[in-house]
């Protein structure tokens, strides 16, 4: 449905101008239909962490059509968000109808975050693996693993006899030569993209937050972050940035594939894109923010390839998988993901990458009801640590806004 609604926007370019109106209909349909369906893949955190009132069977079909409508029009968002949502909302139904079986709901809930997350990429290994690490920083529930595994086996297979096909990324199977020179150099782009997903977290964050406090109108809010994506369309003179952004409607535009090639996009597409898709998100419209943490990482890789002299589709590679890396907190599962993906021969460097991106991400990330179980450095022990990462982000905020108006005092 994907593939099908992003030709039909490529066949018919004025339905851009829609998406403000798109916008609005996808808050309608929430609001009247949606009941929590609001909150997402953190109400499924929410469910398994502490069960309370449950994930609603509607929130699958929900999701599913708030994405098709977000790239029927425009609106920059990617599809695992939707694929993990659906997979949680049918593991929820199904644990309510075998309830005399005594099944254990919250198990089940991360079964169906693996199926969803390992069919939608074809990674069932790294679905597994992300379903046990991304409910809280530093922490695996690996009593789930045979149950998550068994069904993102199970799901990926589906997908594949119902002849899926994944996207191929154009990288060298060859082993490249083990050297610590380069080894330091991809810990040092690790470093940086970490530093791309803090920013992409915090922005989606601040937006959704910086709107819903002086917007009153709530279904406002979807309208005016259409009307400024279009602008930002004519802006940059390019539609590159909008959807998922895995290929483009012209063989040479900006893609996620061309990522992969010297001189495939341009040196600040990682910031168009990440932009783009913040603003998508949060100001409401629907989708993942996988698909386009992908892109920004890959192409922050193409750029970053020649000033630090390391091959292209390697450091696009570890770029995919780092940034994903320190959004989500799952530097184990991107790096299965890389193995999956790429090959095992680059597997040291995707492992360094990751890690680097995770450690310099700081306790953000796209999930707010992600527990921080241990800090990520030892020393923040002695000052405590957040419980969840949006507690970590309002307490960022208030020292933020205590240390602007210390700064209008001075300046008055």
């Amino acid at each position: 449905m994907l593939d099908a609604v992003t030709h039909i926007r490529y066949a018919h370019a004025w339905l851009l101008y829609l998406l403000p109106a798109a916008g609005v209909a996808i808050y309608y349909l929430y609001q009247l239909f949606g009941k929590n369906s609001e909150k997402g893949n953190n109400l499924l955190l929410e469910e398994i962490h502490q069960p309370g009132a449950g994930v609603p069977g509607r929130m699958a079909p929900l999701v599913l059509a708030g994405t098709i409508i977000t790239h029927l029009f425009g609106g920059s968002a990617g599809r695992e968000g939707t694929a993990v949502q659906m997979g949680g909302s049918i593991a929820a139904m199904v644990s309510r109808w075998l309830r005399p079986l005594t099944l254990h709901t919250p198990l089940l809930l991360m079964a169906g975050i693996a199926a969803g997350f390992g069919a939608v990429f074809g990674t069932p290994l790294a679905g597994t693996v992300f379903a046990l690490e991304v409910l809280a920083v530093g922490s695996y529930r690996w009593r789930a693993f045979i149950p998550c595994l068994a069904a993102a086996l199970l799901a990926d297979y589906t997908c594949r006899w119902w002849q899926i096909a994944h996207t191929h990324y154009p990288i060298q199977p060859g082993l490249a030569p083990f050297e610590l020179l380069l080894l330091g150099k991809i810990a040092l782009a690790g470093i940086l993209f970490g530093l791309a997903a803090f920013l992409f977290a915090e922005l989606t964050h601040r937006i959704k937050s910086f709107f819903t406090q002086i917007v009153p109108v709530r279904w406002l809010i979807p309208a005016i972050g259409g009307v400024i994506l279009i602008a930002l369309v004519y802006l940059l003179q390019t539609r590159d940035y909008l959807g998922l952004g895995v290929t483009s409607q012209q063989p040479d535009g900006v893609s996620l594939v061309n990522a992969f090639q010297p001189g495939g996009v341009n040196t600040f597409s990682w910031w168009w894109k990440l932009l783009f898709t913040a603003i998508t998100l949060g100001c409401g419209m629907k989708g993942g923010e996988v698909t386009p943490l992908f892109f920004i990482g890959a192409t922050l890789g193409n750029a970053l390839a020649a000033p630090l002299g390391v091959p292209v589709d390697l450091l696009a590679a570890t770029g995919f998988l780092a940034v994903f890396a320190g959004a989500t907190n799952t530097p184990v599962a991107c790096t299965l993901m890389g193995i999956e993906l790429f090959g095992p021969a680059y597997m040291a460097y995707f492992a360094i990458g990751c890690t680097a991106a995770y450690l310099s991400s700081g306790h953000t990330g796209i999930y707010s009801s992600q527990l921080i179980a241990h800090p990520k450095l030892l020393n923040r022990r002695r000052h405590g640590h957040e419980t969840t990462i949006a507690q970590g982000f309002q307490r960022r905020r208030a020292f933020t806004g205590k240390y602007l108006q210390r700064l209008r005092q001075l300046l008055r």
